[in-house]
This record gives C-alpha cells, structure tokens and sequence, in this order.
C-alpha cells in the first residue's frame, strides 16, 4: 500500500524546480516574489513558500480546505503573506492583476476544471512575461498500466480509447487525464512555452514488494532521474510541466 511517507517524499523534483524558479525571480529583481497557487487547497504549497518569504496568494472555493490553510499558515507564522480568494479558478482574473505573479500554480487542477483552455489562458494571463506556470496533472498512461497491472484489461483498453481518459464511471473525481502531448499542446495554445516535462510518481506511488528496502534518498534520486527520462516519465502517475510566458519584445 501506498504510505504517507511515500506520498510526501514523491514530489521532490518537483519542489527542486519551483525552488529554481523562485531564485531565478529574485535574480530577477524580486525580492518577495508573488507565487499565485490555483486551486491551491490546505496550503500544501503555499504555507511552505510563504515560510520560504513569498507572498502567495491562494485561489480556492473549499471553505474545509481554506480553514485547512488558515490553521497551517497560524501555525507557522506566515498568515500575513497569504492573501486567500475564495472563489473558483474561473474568476482567477478578477482577483489576480494581469502579470502580476512570478510564479503560478496550477496542482491538480486541469483534470478537474470544466474548461482547462479558459484556466490556461487565465494562468497564462495572470503571470509575468518571464514568469513561469507550473502545472501537475494526472497521467492517463499510468491510470492504463495500474489497471492493465492489475488485470482489468478490458478497462485499461476503454482508458486508452476513450478522448478525455476518464472512465465514466470516475467521472466524480476526475474529468480527465492527460498524456504528454495533451498537456503541452494545452499550454502552448494558451500562449506559453514549455520549459520543462517531467514524470512525478514512477514508482513512488507503487507497491514496495517484500523484503526491498529503500531509504528516502534512494528513492528521490531515482525519481529525479526517472521523471527525466522519457520512456519512464510517460508512466508516472502525474506529469509536470513548467512553462513560461514569452518575454515582450
């Protein structure tokens, strides 16, 4: 079974990159940068980054989730540098100036919008022309091998057919799944340039079989090289994109 341990040690590279962006954004010139995190929830992301000295501002409809994030940015100290929106990804451009953030979030989010066109055009739009967007997104390829794996290969065929990768009877949870192609041609159209595709979870999601040991270290090194490499990235349960909006010419 899947362990907490395993969960928070998973996305490691990706904490690695955000953590590069911020420090290229303060080469930049600023000295606070303005993390925006889409559908940002409990404050996974942005309590971490406002300890870190960012401004975050977090735009999220779950008032459970919001409450969530309160108590964690209290506890440490950093309820003064999260602004909190409470509302849908939809109204993102009401909330947040037009190329005002430095770095945007959007953490399982595409996935689960109604339109993921509209929310990347709204990232898009609402960070600076240098500024970076950060997407992380189920990956349909891994949803057909857990299944194939797990013998529903009638399931994992349908998963491989069906446009939006989603199951109809998984509709609750998720919309839709994305493989590489998808998710990249979805940032582009929306006017941004990718950067980065990585694989986040190719085996940290999985079972660890009996009698294999491997340290938190191990296993963060393997990843980071895995969801670099791409006949492993396509199977990792979520893809990460970085991509940026165009410098002005």
């Amino acid at each position: 079974m899947r362990t907490d341990t395993a969960a928070a040690r998973g996305p490691a590279a990706v904490r690695r990159v955000l953590e590069s962006e911020l420090a290229q954004a303060r080469e930049r010139g600023s000295a606070e940068p303005h993390v925006v995190d889409v559908g940002g929830g409990s404050g996974v992301w942005a309590v971490p980054f406002a300890s870190a000295g960012c401004r975050v501002t977090v735009v999220e409809p779950n008032p459970n989730a919001l409450a969530t994030l309160r108590r964690r940015a209290q506890e440490e100290g950093v309820s003064g540098r999260i602004t909190v929106v409470a509302d849908d990804s939809d109204a993102l451009g009401k909330h947040v100036g037009a190329g005002s953030a430095d770095l945007v979030l959007a953490h399982g989010l595409l996935e689960v919008v109604d339109d993921p066109a509209a929310v990347v055009a709204a990232l898009a739009e609402a960070v600076a022309p240098g500024g970076a967007v950060s997407v992380l997104a189920a990956n349909r390829n891994a949803a057909v091998l857990a299944r194939a794996l797990a013998g529903r290969l009638a399931d994992a065929r349908r998963l491989l057919l069906i446009a939006d990768g989603v199951l109809p009877e998984e509709r609750e949870t998720l919309l839709r799944r994305f493989d590489s192609d998808a998710l990249t041609g979805l940032l582009v159209a929306g006017g941004l340039e990718v950067g980065l595709l990585q694989g986040d979870g190719v085996v940290a999601d999985a079972v660890v079989p009996d009698g294999v040991t491997a340290t938190d270290e191990d296993l963060a090194e393997f990843e980071a090289v895995a969801g670099a490499t791409a006949p492993l990235r396509e199977i990792a349960s979520r893809l990460h994109v970085l991509a940026r909006r165009p410098k002005l010419s």
